[in-house]
C-alpha cells in the first residue's frame, strides 16, 4: 500500500467514525467536495497544505494520518 492509499484510507476511517459526509469534510477543510473521494480511494497526490487542512478538520495530528 502507497502512501496516498495510507492516508485516504485513515482520512475515510476517520470520518466515518465522526459520522461526518465528504461534503461536510471537504467544506470544514476548505477543498473541493470533488477532491475527496479521489482522496480516500489513494488516487491523489495530497499537498502538505492539503493533508493539514484535512487533519485539522478532523481534529488530529498530520502525523495519525500517515
Amino acid at each position: 500500500m502507497d502512501i496516498n492509499e495510507v492516508f485516504g484510507k485513515k482520512v475515510l476511517e476517520r470520518r466515518l467514525s465522526l459520522k461526518i459526509s465528504q461534503e461536510t469534510l471537504a467544506n470544514m477543510a476548505d477543498i473541493d467536495r470533488t477532491y475527496l473521494p479521489d482522496i480516500e480511494k489513494g488516487k491523489r497526490n495530497v499537498s502538505l497544505r492539503v493533508a493539514d487542512k484535512i487533519a485539522k478538520a478532523l481534529n488530529v495530528s498530520l502525523k495519525d494520518l500517515l
